[in-house]
């Protein structure tokens, strides 16, 4: 298939061809959802901590007499069934929330991300993200002249000093480095504007 291909804030109504296998294809909520829970997963900081019964500060007294009382005999005050005893499985900051997913699937989930975001219109290519200017009122004429709403994504292999700076100030506009870019990153935005090389460049990686 192929994609428009505009400079940025408008004009130049050329095109470029892209495989459909990556931006024209099925929809698969079930894989994107699946590709979704393990990217959250992995970004994940283990920061909760519970004691074990090893580290629970407690008694060593018998808490009460061995014979005559009627009741079963007590072990230490540390046993998980006893109140301020330690936890039976406790939490640990080593443990591992990763959910594996294999290369073949997100690859997959991606083409899915991008056929929908290609088909709703919501994908557009431009064919250098920069600009000559560092004011923020600059970028969004541009952005403006393009008519794009809501939250603005711009990817690019490499970030342009001026496309940053004039963008800071923007809470509706985020740049994105292509080797960092994650699915959640296209779910996020409402529009997605692909600079000429990281659109080659998704072809690479996920063709």
């Amino acid at each position: 298939m192929e994609l428009p291909i505009t400079d940025l804030g408008g004009g130049n109504g050329a095109t470029i061809a892209v495989p459909d296998k990556i931006f024209s294809c099925a929809f698969n909520e079930t894989l994107v959802h699946q590709a979704v829970t393990a990217s959250l997963a992995g970004g994940r900081m283990a920061t909760r901590k519970q004691k074990t019964r090893a580290e629970v500060s407690h008694t060593t007294r018998k808490l009460f007499r061995q014979k005559g009382s009627g009741r079963a005999r007590a072990g230490h005050s540390s046993t998980p069934i006893r109140r301020g005893g330690g936890r039976a499985f406790p939490a640990s900051p080593y443990d591992n929330f990763q959910h594996k997913l294999p290369r073949r699937m997100f690859r997959s989930a991606m083409a899915s991300v991008l056929s929908r975001l290609a088909s709703e219109g919501r994908l557009q290519v431009v064919r250098e993200m920069t600009t000559s200017s560092t004011k923020t009122r600059d970028l969004v004429a541009q952005i403006n002249a393009m008519e794009l709403a809501g939250k603005v994504l711009l990817i690019d292999t490499y970030q342009d000093d001026n496309i940053v700076l004039a963008s800071r100030n923007l809470p509706g506009v985020r740049v994105q480095n292509f080797s960092y870019l994650l699915l959640t990153d296209l779910l996020y935005a409402d529009v997605i504007l692909f600079s000429e090389r990281s659109i080659n460049r998704c072809v690479e990686v996920w063709a």
